[in-house]
């Protein structure tokens, strides 16, 4: 993801909730959206008082230090069970309404190997666009040899995308090539056409589109 360089906010009008167990720990309709400097995902940052800090003290950030944001707290997203904006529920984390991300149909021809091993190649690849992020190519399953990779338990989310799961490389006779290929099985619906459609990391896979490698 790209980094911001410096901290910027701006108001938001969502209603922000946040909740753990049973108690609503953050009731704010008056957020702030906030970019950190070196942070690649935006963040939340309420009025004190809309914030139950005595439930979660260990979780939470102040910016006294930052005259603008005095009076502020923000909250670790993953200290409570559940988030939302208005009723829309937030597993991930708060996104950015000027971060997209395009999943566009395409006729390109795109081969992958892994070790001069062939493990896909299909002509009807999801191009998908991310703001800041270079184009990324994701495969349709049946175009892809998925006897030779084995799912792993790990995940990962994104909130444009949703979660991710990963698959291990196993070819015969190469080393084996941990987390190589990731999918988001149950995408969120802005990007529902993603389902299943599996991709690779260039810094191991060799990803071939049109006959130009992709840059790691």
């Amino acid at each position: 993801m790209p980094i911001f360089e410096t901290r910027t906010w701006e108001p938001s009008e969502r209603r922000v909730r946040g909740r753990l167990g049973g108690e609503l720990v953050v009731d704010s309709g008056a957020p702030l959206l906030v970019r950190e400097a070196g942070q690649p995902y935006v963040t939340y940052a309420f009025p004190r008082g809309d914030v139950r800090t005595d439930l979660v003290p260990d979780a939470v950030r102040t910016y006294d230090g930052d005259a603008e944001l005095a009076g502020h707290v923000s909250v670790r997203w993953s200290a409570l069970d559940r988030w939302f904006e208005e009723d829309e529920e937030l597993p991930v984390g708060p996104r950015d309404p000027y971060h997209r991300v395009d999943t566009v149909r395409s006729a390109r021809h795109v081969r992958v190997s892994i070790d001069g091993q062939p493990v896909a190649e299909s002509r009807r690849p999801l191009a998908v666009f991310e703001t800041g992020l270079p184009a990324q190519f994701y495969l349709p399953p049946e175009d892809v040899r998925l006897e030779l990779f084995e799912p792993t338990p790990t995940r990962t989310g994104c909130p444009y995308k949703g979660f991710a799961s990963y698959r291990t490389y196993r070819g015969a006779g190469t080393p084996e090539r941990a987390d190589v290929a990731w999918s988001y099985e149950e995408p969120f619906h802005e990007v529902a056409p993603l389902a299943g459609y599996v991709a690779f990391y260039a810094s191991v896979a060799d990803v071939v589109v049109e006959g130009v490698k992709r840059a790691a």
